[in-house]
């Protein structure tokens, strides 16, 4: 009878998570193909590795994959960082707390694009940042901020929009943990450090990587962020892969960095996943 209920209920999960399924299949079984030759749009399609050779081979290949995952680490890192005492701050409600949660997630309605241009305008060189530092004599003359070589505008801008993400999910990781739990560690002798360390960490160590995992994808992948604030002496691994599809041999040489990308997120996913563990274990020893 129980085995019979849960095939149901596998057979109801097919039409949504098989579409999803097959279509990722399909795009990631695309991407690999191209990478090696077939499926081409013009031309012959036959395998060959000369395509892998020429992007591996590349340096401004290699700067833009290590560039793309210590944004995407600190970003990840941040975020996440900023998040979590929030969401234990504002685990139990009081007066305006949800005015404040409100507030803190309202980044949420902004679309990237958008947050990008207003930065920009912000510390442009005669934007409102730079203008108010030399009114208050603290510059004699505007600075140079806009798209500065090492990706604090991009960092500061993924951080901005992915906080209230994290947010979002670790609150409600935080709100699930029971009074009691956290009572009877209290009356225990456990403190308050003691109490997060054995029982908020590992029990909100879900939340804590799903956060890490999402932000650090999202931002591997980041094209407007990277478009409009990012430096303008490196690119990140969607705007080489966007410049390599304009070359001669652009959609295969494109696949490559495609599949480089997918494999920084799978890895990247992993080892942060592992390393929360690691973390959470070792708070709790």
């Amino acid at each position: 009878m129980n085995a019979g209920k849960k095939l149901r209920a596998y057979l109801l999960l097919l039409p949504g998570l098989g579409l999803i399924v097959a279509f990722t299949s399909i795009v990631i079984g695309m991407a690999i193909s191209q990478s090696f030759g077939y499926l081409n749009f013009s031309g012959e399609s036959d395998f060959s590795t000369r395509f892998w050779q020429s992007v591996l081979g590349d340096a401004q290949l290699w700067r833009a994959f290590w560039y793309s995952a210590r944004v995407s680490v600190i970003s990840a890192v941040l975020a996440v960082a900023l998040a979590y005492p929030l969401a234990l701050w504002l685990r139990k409600p009081f007066p305006g707390s949800s005015l404040i949660s409100a507030v803190l997630k309202a980044p949420l309605l902004v679309h990237g694009l958008v947050a990008a241009f207003l930065f920009i305008n912000f510390i442009s060189f005669q934007g409102f940042f730079n203008l108010a530092l030399v009114k208050l004599g603290i510059i004699a003359r505007p600075m140079r901020l806009q798209n500065d070589p090492y990706g604090f505008g991009v960092i500061f801008l993924q951080i901005w929009k992915q906080m209230p993400f994290a947010l979002l999910i670790l609150t409600g990781a935080v709100q699930a943990i029971g009074d009691d739990i956290l009572n009877a560690a209290r009356d225990l002798g456990a403190g308050a450090l003691s109490r997060f360390r054995k029982i908020v960490m590992p029990l909100t160590l879900r939340s804590l990587q799903a956060s890490l995992i999402l932000i650090f994808i999202g931002a591997a992948g980041d094209f407007s962020f990277q478009v409009v604030a990012g430096p303008t002496s490196i690119n990140s691994m969607a705007q080489f892969m966007l410049r390599s599809q304009e070359s001669g041999t652009g959609w295969n040489i494109a696949a490559v960095v495609a599949v480089l990308l997918m494999l920084l997120s799978l890895f990247g996913a992993i080892i942060l996943a592992a390393l929360t563990q690691l973390v959470t274990r070792l708070g709790r020893a």
